[in-house]
């Protein structure tokens, strides 16, 4: 059998399942302020490090500060993004993407809370990533 090769596998097991019992808890019709209140008390008492509403550093020059700022880095590894819509859009994708390479992260979990099941992406630096390739 194929070994799997995922990133943070057990840390995004855990965030995983801290996010489903968020959305059980609360439903599908919450802000996301109020999803992320949850989230956050559920990973207080799960002793799991976080940073909240983080403002990322410049990424390229002459970019203005505070820019980007990220809803939750876990562990200094994972990046959670909460949305709240009808349907994740290219550029809730791409948000993912500037987030991780401003803060040169691997992995971001993008996640949905509007769908009446919750959607969570696994979303990469691809900019780190393709230039393993090469």
């Amino acid at each position: 059998m194929k070994e799997e090769k995922l990133l943070y596998k057990e840390l995004s097991y855990v965030i995983r399942g801290l996010l489903f019992q968020v959305h059980n808890e609360l439903g599908q019709y919450r802000n996301e302020k109020q999803y992320g209140d949850a989230f956050a008390a559920k990973l207080n008492v799960t002793n799991i490090k976080y940073e909240r509403e983080k403002i990322l550093p410049k990424s390229f020059v002459g970019e203005k500060s505070g820019r980007n700022r990220v809803d939750f880095i876990v562990e200094d590894k994972i990046i959670v993004e909460l949305k709240c819509v009808h349907f994740l859009s290219k550029d809730d994708y791409f948000q993912c993407q500037r987030y991780l390479v401003s803060k040169n992260l691997d992995l971001a979990l993008l996640v949905n809370f509007r769908p009446k099941f919750l959607r969570v992406q696994r979303v990469l630096n691809h900019e780190k990533f393709d230039k393993n390739k090469k």
